[in-house]
């Protein structure tokens, strides 16, 4: 597991030092106004330089990127990314659920199981955030967010 040092920049934002377990040291400075800025320590030169500037809207997209919102490794039948108490996990729907052909607001997903559908992969679509009127269907992959006993439920409420 890599280790995040997090710190207060005054009048800046917030610095976030990450260590990763292949040894690369990576600096992520989130300004108050949105922009993010990542930094490569090189060892060569002892040196921390500046890689990549991006906007508010960029980092969320290459969040879901690196997150696996838009592509899941074939390899990997299940993903389960833990953070406290939040998890997020990817569920492929089979032919015979009970979730099927019923949309997200039908089956009342959020209020009868606590957990939230953010995305929804269909063949090479992805949906993010797709909305009660989500019609979910044989096939589909869902990347299902909230607490342990509450995606049970979700996946219980699906089969």
């Amino acid at each position: 597991m890599s280790v995040v040092r997090e710190s207060d920049l005054i009048g800046i934002g917030k610095k976030f030092q990450i260590e990763t377990d292949a040894g690369d040291n990576m600096v992520v400075v989130i300004h108050d106004d949105g922009r993010r800025e990542l930094y490569r320590h090189d060892e060569e030169d002892n040196e921390t330089r500046c890689v990549m500037t991006l906007s508010d809207e960029e980092s969320r997209q290459l969040a879901g990127i690196i997150g696996g919102l838009s592509y899941k490794p074939k390899a990997l039948e299940t993903i389960e990314v833990a953070l406290d108490d939040l998890r997020i996990e990817w569920f492929k729907v089979g032919p015979s659920s009970d979730g099927v052909n019923k949309s997200i607001g039908e089956l009342n997903v959020r209020q009868k199981t606590g957990a939230s559908i953010i995305a929804a992969i269909k063949d090479k679509e992805t949906k993010i955030n797709p909305g009660p009127d989500y019609v979910i269907e044989p096939g589909d992959t869902l990347v299902i967010a909230g607490k342990a006993k509450h995606i049970k439920l979700l996946k219980e409420l699906l089969v």
